[in-house]
This record gives structure tokens, C-alpha cells and sequence, in this order.
């Protein structure tokens, strides 16, 4: 199979193109990214003398661009992790989101119909759904719940997801669908929660909590989600949506203890903040289908995998502690 992945230099899609070839000898993948602030090519320094990858630097919004890539390189299967996805961005600036993570997916689309691509995956996030109370911890979104996004984020993420599945339904376009809980792991940008708190403990920087801290997610190791994915785009029925979790609903306070633990820090870091706007409260999804069709389950243990993360980052020289990170 030849894939072009795209958001290939940024944390997920990095990860996705070592287990594309990691565990399929066979396939040959393309590699394409904007490069933006969390894109970066050393995510993919062991790859670029594979021959059986190259990487191509572009927009998934220019046509000009990806059109003359997908007649030339004839690629079996597109797997979209390109997407501007920090919700604190979102909600200082929108229209980027809705830029690429709407206006790029339907190029994408409409490239996979015109080259006759035999599958287009999106890769969607479980807060489409909105949330859920925590005092109801049995309750979990499965794929036919309505999806009721609460940050520009996630209502660009839903937007692109129905943009997806409409093609389905009036074009007869391949498409896939995943909607993954929170991601965790070595390479992720320093704006996202983990590796955010990691390198402000590290430095001994107050860890600002969003309002109460009770906020709940569920982490999932990104391993196990490439996983996830890749399973979806060869076995997967076209048209459908799969549910991807982890397991590990934690609350945001009790995940930044555990990881001031770990790290042999004192909880007197912590510093409760003002609340983010629209802050939703509990995410949890149900994994029966994916499980049940598919025989998807998650393979990393959160206690041994959020370990492997911390001392993933304590690796990495101090001078990559980007400053406007840790303020």
C-alpha cells in the first residue's frame, strides 16, 4: 500500500509514520506538512533516509499543491492528521482552525474522488461529542451519540467529520472515520497538558490547573492509537466511525500529582488559575465497536507508558526548553 500521510512531521503523524513502517515492510508512505509551530522535521530524523518514505512540505489547503502530488504519486489510502488542535488557540483565533481543519479536509476529499484514492481517514477527536457530567461516570459517548462541540477546536474537528461523512453518502467516497481520547507520549508539543507540566516541573515553574482541576479525560498512549488508526484503514467498513480510548479517565489535578510524584517534586507547584472558557468537565467513549469489529484493544499500560513519557522528556537537553513554554 502507498499512503500519504499528512500532519507527518507533527506529534501523532510522526508516530503513525514510524508504525506504517515499522509493521508493513511492504507499504511506502508519503510524508506532507505545513511545518507550523508544532510541525517539526526532527520527529521524523529517522526516516528521512528510509527509501521507502519521502516528505513533501505543504499546505493541505492548497490545491495547487496537493492535487499535482496525488496525480503523480497515485497513493492507495490518505491519512489526515494534519489539524491545528490546541483548544486555548482556538479560542484566540478560529477562523485558523476552521481554515485547515475544515476548508483542508474538503480538499482532501475532493483530491481522493478526483484520483480515485481508495480510502480517505480522518482523524477526529472524542471532543466532538462535548461532555459528560462527573457524577455520571457510567455514562460514555458511543458513535451515534450527537456530536455538540464546545470550543471552536472541537466544532471545526465535527464540522470536517460531517463534511467526511457527506462525501460518503453523496459521492460514494472511501471514508473512514476515528475519534481518539486525549493522546499522550514522547514528541508532543510542549503546549499540550503532559508535556507542558513535565517541563515546568522540571525547570520549578508553577503548574497553572484550569479552575478546580476535577476536569476528567481519558488518556490513551499514541502507540496505541496509530494502532487504532491502522487497523481502520484495512479492515474498517468505508462509512463508518470507530471510538478510540484508552481506558485511564484521570482528572486533570490527580494527573498532574501523579506526575509531580514521578518526578520527585512537591505538590506546592501547583497553581490554581481562572477557568478556560467553555471548559468542558468529562470525556469518556465507549470502545465496544472498535473492540467488538475490529478486535482493537490498547496495549500500553498507562502507569508504565506515562513513565517512559516523563523520562522521554527529562532526556531532552535543557536548552530545548522553549520559554514561551514555561511562562
Amino acid at each position: 500500500m502507498k499512503l500519504l500521510i499528512t500532519g507527518a512531521a507533527g506529534f501523532i503523524g510522526s508516530h503513525f509514520v514510524d508504525y506504517v513502517l515499522d509493521h508493513h515492510p511492504e507499504d511506502t508512505v508519503i510524508g506532507l506538512d505545513k511545518l507550523t509551530y508544532a510541525g517539526n522535521l526532527d520527529n521524523l530524523a529517522g526516516r528521512l533516509q528510509d527509501c521507502r518514505f519521502r516528505f513533501f512540505r505543504a499546505d493541505i489547503c492548497d490545491r495547487e499543491a496537493v492535487f499535482p502530488l496525488l496525480e503523480r504519486e497515485s497513493v492507495d489510502c490518505i491519512v489526515n492528521f494534519a489539524a491545528e488542535s490546541h483548544v486555548d488557540r482556538s479560542l484566540q483565533d478560529p477562523g485558523v482552525f476552521l481554515r485547515t481543519n475544515v476548508l483542508g479536509v474538503g480538499v482532501l476529499l475532493d483530491g481522493t474522488a478526483q484520483f480515485g484514492v481508495s480510502r480517505f481517514h480522518q482523524v477526529s477527536t472524542d471532543e466532538v461529542y462535548g461532555d459528560l457530567p462527573l457524577d455520571r461516570p457510567e455514562l460514555k459517548f458511543d458513535e451515534g451519540s450527537p456530536l455538540c462541540p464546545s470550543s471552536p477546536y472541537s466544532a471545526s474537528k465535527a464540522a470536517a467529520d460531517l463534511l467526511a461523512l457527506s462525501y460518503f453518502r453523496s459521492f460514494g467516497t472511501p471514508v473512514t472515520i476515528t475519534r481518539s481520547s486525549n493522546n499522550y507520549g514522547p514528541r508532543q508539543y510542549p503546549e499540550k497538558l503532559i508535556p507542558r507540566m513535565i517541563r515546568r516541573a522540571r525547570a520549578g515553574r508553577p503548574l497553572p490547573v484550569y479552575g478546580d482541576g476535577r476536569n476528567v479525560r481519558d488518556w490513551i498512549h499514541v502507540l496505541d492509537h496509530c494502532a487504532a488508526v491502522d487497523l481502520v484503514i484495512r479492515k474498517g467498513r468505508v462509512g463508518e466511525v470507530y471510538n478510540v480510548g484508552g481506558g485511564n479517565e484521570r482528572s486533570n489535578l490527580d494527573l498532574i500529582r501523579l506526575l509531580l510524584s514521578l518526578m520527585g517534586k512537591d505538590e506546592a507547584l501547583i497553581s490554581f488559575i481562572a477557568d478556560r472558557k467553555g471548559h468542558d468537565r468529562r470525556y469518556a467513549v465507549s470502545t465496544e465497536k472498535i473492540s467488538t469489529q475490529l478486535g482493537w484493544r490498547p496495549a500500553v499500560k498507562f502507569n508504565s507508558g506515562i513513565r517512559e513519557t516523563i523520562r522521554w522528556y527529562l532526556r531532552q537537553p535543557v536548552s530545548e526548553l522553549d520559554p514561551a513554554n514555561l511562562s
